[in-house]
């Protein structure tokens, strides 16, 4: 995302608040997030209103102590319109969300860079250190970036022939672009690589039945979930699925965090269930319910909106036997499933009916080769069957 829109504050100015306390909630592109303070204290100043899209990585408001006064710098910075960079503010104070960490530039000053614009470097090899910030207080951002990077931007596209006459002009939605932009983004930085494999669910669909013959209704255990299921059991045994791809190293994340691919009616979001890896199969489904359920409603937190590791994509429901998903950045793989059918197998040289389903990989090969995915694929299998 390049800004959000605070929608509502759910504190005042001068209300206590606690770590991991909801004080906001954030419009981003493609859902409104609750979003949390970073620390304990007293919420000094809301410099965001209600209502106005900020860039990311600019000052929303200020927490200090309880016995701390506002530093005068930020609230300078609050005032102004287009503020000079601010002095370093009190130690105990904690500006919300800007940070100023990251490696110290020629002056010996910590850097400040957007999200955006550190990704960007990084990717590309950039020394931030060598970019002159344009951005609010010298603030590198992502077209700083782009202008000293020595890799040469896309070509831009040649201008589209008019449109014939009756054709109707559609705008469309930040969600539709923000879909549009992350998969561009995945599908020209990430070289994907697929596997399919045939899954016989026989043996699962008998569980799933005996499972929810035990549970009420509203309890009852899905095939995704079930699926999810898999994936966090083989993702622990293959945890190089569950890593992103960092440049020259690769990051092993510990947490195993799920994302499921849910279909809205203004585009697609990929939510997530964390800690997958110490649920059981009963919270793995009441987690996907409540996670289903809020995103529709469009209160989702921070953490499960930006926090997942690895992703499955279902459109089983939809009839699709089978279909090949885009990596969810920055993800080194996503799970796609289609449907069940019934279908004639042979089993020691004879035709017997089991229940079918395909299964597709998609992987970033810069993360892992195909016997690697073959290995992880069969993995998963082998735990549904």
């Amino acid at each position: 995302m390049r800004e959000g829109t605070v929608v509502r504050w759910h504190k005042r100015e001068g209300d206590a608040v606690a770590r991991g306390e909801v004080i906001a909630d954030i419009q981003t592109d493609k859902a409104t997030v609750e979003f949390e303070a970073y620390t304990a204290g007293v919420l000094r100043k809301i410099v965001a209103p209600e209502g106005v899209a900020i860039p990311v990585g600019q000052l929303i408001a200020v927490i200090t102590g309880p016995d701390e006064a506002l530093p005068q710098d930020l609230l300078g910075q609050a005032q102004a319109a287009a503020p000079p960079a601010p002095p370093a503010p009190a130690p105990a104070a904690s500006a919300v969300p800007a940070k100023a960490s990251g490696a110290p530039s020629k002056g010996g000053e910590p850097l400040r860079a957007s999200p955006i614009a550190r990704r960007l470097a990084r990717e590309r090899g950039v020394d931030l250190a060598l970019i002159t910030g344009t951005g609010p207080g010298g603030r590198i951002t992502e077209k700083d970036v782009l202008a000293y990077s020595p890799v040469p931007a896309p070509s831009p596209i040649a201008a589209a022939p008019a449109a014939p006459a009756g054709a109707e002009r559609v705008p469309l939605s930040r969600m539709r672009q923000a879909i549009a932009r992350v998969t561009v983004d995945s599908k020209r930085e990430a070289p994907h690589f697929y596997l399919t494999a045939d899954v016989d669910m026989t043996k699962v669909m008998a569980l799933r039945r005996d499972i929810n013959q035990a549970l009420a209704e509203e309890t009852r255990v899905s095939v995704n979930d079930l699926t999810i299921k898999a994936c966090a059991v083989a993702l622990q045994r293959h945890p190089k699925f569950n890593a992103f791809f960092r440049g020259d190293h690769l990051q092993m994340n510990s947490g195993i965090n799920i994302g499921i691919a849910i279909a809205l009616e203004a585009g697609l979001m990929v939510p997530g269930i964390s800690g997958c890896q110490g649920k059981s199969l009963a919270q793995i489904a009441a987690a996907s319910r409540d996670l289903i359920a809020r995103a529709n409603r469009g209160t989702l937190r921070n953490e499960e909106y930006s926090g997942t590791t690895f992703a499955i994509s279902n459109l089983g429901m939809f009839d699709v036997d089978s279909f090949a998903a885009i990596i969810f950045p920055p993800h080194a793989a996503v799970l796609a499933v289609g449907t069940i059918k019934e279908q004639p197998v042979v089993r020691d040289g004879a035709v017997t009916v089991a229940q079918m389903m395909k299964a597709t990989l998609s992987v970033d090969h810069r993360v892992a080769d195909g016997a690697e995915a073959a290995r992880f694929l069969v993995e998963i299998k082998k735990l549904l069957e």
